[in-house]
């Protein structure tokens, strides 16, 4: 498995076979098929904890499509596949601001919006443009939300939310990362107000038949880090 950086910032690989680009947003670009792929967005999670009267600032939703337009205009995709968990609840859509609306609905204009539906969203969106779907075939790879035990060969999920934890003699540092064998690969959440669960998780150690890598998100940079330089929280 071999990691190559790439000129936007990102590292470039294969994936059973596939190649693709990890972003530094979260965002995984497949060039053959012209594809950006997100995971777990997690629109209006805010307003569900204010709902329940923990309250957060309500900008998630916000910050989540900002960085999610500039993704998109970095690469200008034919294709843009949400990896389910889109919204945080079956009632998400209901409380999108219709500024917030209009720029989701915006993001369909030129190309194919796919929502993958997920544990969160098991019904998808209902009056935003779009094809809904459980999972989908690109290239040699197989598009879902929740990653399957054993071997899974060209999977490309979300639903873990993995994060790195690094040892450095600078200290520690926790960031989103991907994690991938180079068989199969888990994105990092994309929403502003998701968590992350460390790659070093029981919940992992069924995906992987060796030591995965994690790719961490910097500022503007991915960085390959090897399992060893990895720690629990």
């Amino acid at each position: 498995m071999t990691f190559t950086a790439s000129l936007c910032g990102g590292v470039a690989m294969a994936v059973n076979g596939t190649q693709v680009i990890l972003k530094a947003s979260g965002a995984l670009y497949v060039p053959a098929a012209d594809a950006l792929l997100v995971a777990d967005l997690h629109f209006e999670k805010g307003s569900a904890y204010a709902l329940r009267g923990q309250l957060l600032p309500p900008y998630d939703t916000r910050e989540t499509l900002t960085r999610l337009e500039r993704a998109v205009d970095a690469c200008a995709p034919r294709l843009l596949v949400f990896l389910g968990d889109s919204f945080h609840d079956g009632r998400a859509e209901d409380r999108l601001a219709p500024d917030d609306a209009a720029r989701l609905a915006a993001l369909a204009s030129g190309r194919t919006l796919v929502w993958v539906v997920g544990n969160h969203d098991a019904d998808g969106p209902r009056a935003l443009p779009g094809e809904i779907i459980e999972e989908m075939p690109l290239e040699s790879l197989v598009l879902r939300h929740e990653p399957l035990p054993g071997v899974q060969p060209g999977e490309v999920a979300g639903h873990l939310h993995p994060a790195a934890r690094i040892a450095g003699r600078g200290g520690r540092v926790r960031r989103r990362c991907f994690v991938t064998d180079g068989s199969r690969i888990i994105l990092p959440a994309f929403g502003a107000y998701a968590g992350g669960l460390n790659v070093k998780d029981a919940a992992f150690a069924p995906l992987f038949m060796g030591r995965p890598l994690a790719a961490a998100l910097g500022t503007d940079q991915v960085h390959a880090i090897g399992w060893k330089s990895l720690v629990g929280d």
